[in-house]
């Protein structure tokens, strides 16, 4: 069918809407930018070095910390009463061979991962590949727990980038720990708005930091292996003397090691966030996605390796107790290395600098993927169809706010302490990791495709591999905080379902199966309130003659002395619509109005009734509060009855300066001259 509107028409009508802008729209213009039609949607994709920020930043950045949460929970068991490096001590043999085991299972997961891609081309995340392989449930159970796990990623990354700043001397001591909280709630705010201007913006300004950050390592570590052969003279940072404020609480055993390996898994974070975000990427699609996971796994296990190492060769220490923690071991490496004073000193500055920025800029793996998960939940029904709308700038605005306002809840509640946001973590993760690698199994082994059996073994390893981690972090954190991430994750699959549920019996009652249409055609039956009759009932006049021939005023007389009036004026200018009069003399307004509406109903019960409200709207906006707004409460009051259709007729009123209006005739026309409700539409009671 062809539109009655000529193109010629809609296109005079295209600038005129673009004009106007409110303030607020003002606002929001300057912070998200420039709209961005779903035509150029093409346009937001990014290639794979835009790709490796946005998506691995989480996953390299925390390199910062890992070996941190292995050293705090080795020390504090095998430290008692000696130096934690003498040479019979264990400390620097398991902390390099957690590493090493961290790494190696880093390994199997991005091989494991690899094939998630190839077999998902669209996008393979936890949620998808746990779905349609292992049923409803499980894949709810891994969206619950990644969406979990993406809040808690940006609380640690921003804690902990602020953290690192806090270490540094000078106008950097802004950032110390009686501040944290603060500048993790700008930094979420800053982070948030920049999202919100839109996927490729964000990657573009996230890059340097992240490149920056990953060669400033990679400088760190050669220096610190090779400087000693070109006499850079690299001071240790071992310190003689009792370990911090914390005594060893527990002696050194298994239970120790799984709690430090649980800990270090903390660098896994983030790993599947590239398979997850494979329709952002430019074509070939899952092709780059590949590549960008595998340079991420490179760079991610070299540098955990190099600081771990370098860690143990300067002999690093680190310690927390009653919320005060030791400087952050990459900040002792890098001072170790470059020195705090001399020549060098700007390279120590750079790393922290870019160590903090790109801990901060990692939680931008979390507003990438928290959004498009959400949106994939809520086109499953999973979740309010609100999360799967497109902003202006092509991005998924409300779930990037929730991911925002969550991860400052989460800041203020744990006070922006790393160490204290540690034990929720990771568990969220493993359990995406195990179900998705199981999911794969089941996947290669219903295709059959070339070389399946092979496939499925590899991702069996994966599944086995991080199921047992699993089981490791669910123990060790259990009582440290992983139960509530357990309760969380089981509360928010029975909210999915409730969810499902709604939409569900929405759907079956608005289907059109099975609908008979009725026998006989509706008629209609309108009512017009009429307050008193002055030029802003006429509109609601006209267009209830236009709905039926069946119209009738109702007026609820609550003054009598004002009745002969309005039946006077009603006899001039609407002597053709029936003016019913009810008196009220208890001056309510809204219950003779239903009394009145259950009478119609009895009297013509095949009809359909519709109330016109009329409603004068003031030319500024302060002038609202002069008036009573009833005509808001009673489209509030007529809104519980089903059997009515409300309808609100608004009279728009000019300023009397721009009519140029006489003395006279304000004379005539002042409220003193008028009835007492002649200048309000409806009764203010």
């Amino acid at each position: 069918m062809q539109d009655p509107l000529n193109t010629q028409a809609q296109s005079k009508l295209v600038p005129e809407v673009s004009k106007r802008v409110t303030w607020f729209g003002f606002l929001m213009r300057l912070l998200m930018g420039k709209p961005i039609s779903s035509d150029h949607a093409e346009h937001t994709l990014l290639n794979r070095v835009l790709a490796l920020p946005v998506f691995a930043s989480d996953a390299i950045s925390s390199v910062a910390y890992a070996t941190q949460e292995i050293i705090l929970f080795l020390g504090a068991a095998v430290y008692a009463g000696k130096p934690l490096y003498s040479q019979t001590s264990p400390y620097t043999f398991y902390t390099l061979l957690l590493t090493g085991l961290v790494v190696l299972l880093l390994t199997i997961v991005v091989i494991s991962y690899w094939q998630t891609i190839h077999g998902y081309p669209n996008g393979g995340g936890s949620y998808i590949v746990s779905k349609d392989n292992l049923g409803k449930f499980p894949g709810l159970i891994a969206a619950a727990a990644l969406l979990i796990d993406y809040i808690l990623t940006v609380a640690v990354s921003i804690a902990s980038g602020v953290q690192n700043l806090g270490g540094l001397p000078g106008i950097f001591q802004m950032f110390h720990f009686n501040l944290l909280v603060p500048w993790c709630i700008l930094f979420t705010l800053l982070l948030t708005a920049a999202n919100l201007r839109g996927l490729k913006e964000s990657g573009s300004l996230f890059a340097i930091f992240t490149y920056g950050f990953v060669v400033m390592c990679y400088v760190m570590i050669l220096l610190g292996i090779f400087g000693p052969l070109f006499h850079l003279h690299i001071h240790p940072q071992y310190v003689n003397h009792n370990y911090g404020p914390k005594q060893a609480a527990e002696t050194f055993g298994l239970v120790v090691l799984l709690r430090a390996f649980a800990n270090g898994c903390s660098a896994m974070t983030g790993t599947e966030a590239v398979s997850n975000g494979i329709p952002a990427f430019k074509e070939p699609k899952s092709h780059n996605a590949a590549i960008t996971l595998i340079y991420m796994g490179i760079i991610l296990g070299s540098i955990f390796l190099g600081i771990s190492w370098l860690a143990m060769h300067l002999k690093v220490v680190y310690w927390e107790a009653n919320g005060q923690t030791a400087d952050a071991v990459i900040d002792q490496i890098s001072g170790a290395i470059f020195g705090k004073t001399g020549a060098l000193s700007v390279g120590y500055y750079l790393t922290q600098f870019l160590t903090a920025a790109v801990l901060v800029l990692a939680a931008n793996t979390s507003f990438a993927d928290f959004p498009r998960l959400s949106s994939i939940l809520a086109k499953d029904g999973f979740m309010p169809k609100q999360m799967s709308n497109l902003g202006d700038k092509l991005v998924f605005t409300n779930g990037i706010l929730i991911l925002g306002v969550s991860a400052i809840i989460l800041i203020i509640y744990k006070h922006g302490n790393v160490d204290a946001l540690i034990p929720f973590y990771a568990i969220g993760v493993f359990t995406a990791f195990t179900l998705s690698q199981s999911g794969m199994v089941v996947h290669w082994k219903r295709c059959k495709v070339k070389g399946w059996r092979i496939k499925a073994l590899i991702n069996g390893i994966g599944a086995c591999a991080t199921g047992l981690v699993l089981m490791d972090i669910a123990v060790e954190k259990f009582m440290e905080g992983a139960y509530v991430v357990i309760i969380l994750v089981i509360m928010m699959v029975f909210v999915f379902t409730l969810i499902q549920r709604h939409y569900l019996e929405v759907a079956a009652q608005l289907r059109l199966k099975d609908y008979i249409p009725p026998d006989k055609p509706y008629k209609n039956t309108v009512l017009v309130l009429v307050p008193h009759l002055h030029r802003g009932v006429m509109p609601a006049l006209e267009y209830a003659r236009s709905l039926s021939s069946d119209c009738r005023g109702l007026h609820i007389c609550i003054n009598t002395e004002e009745e002969p009036r309005l039946k006077e004026r009603w006899e001039v200018f609407a002597h053709d619509v029936p003016l019913i009069i009810i008196h009220s003399p208890y001056r309510t307004l809204v219950e003779p109005i239903m009394r009145y509406l259950d009478a119609v109903r009895l009297e013509r019960d095949a009809h359909t009734i519709t109330v016109v409200i009329p409603e004068f709207v003031p030319s500024k906006k302060w002038h609202f509060f002069l008036h009573g707004q009833s005509a808001a409460r009673l489209k509030l009051a007529l809104l519980s009855r089903k059997d009515v259709v409300v309808t609100n007729v608004r009279y728009y009123l000019h300023n009397m300066q721009e009519l140029q209006v006489d003395d006279a005739l304000m004379e005539e026309i002042s409220p003193q001259a008028l009835p007492s409700h002649s200048h309000e539409v409806t009764h203010d009671h």
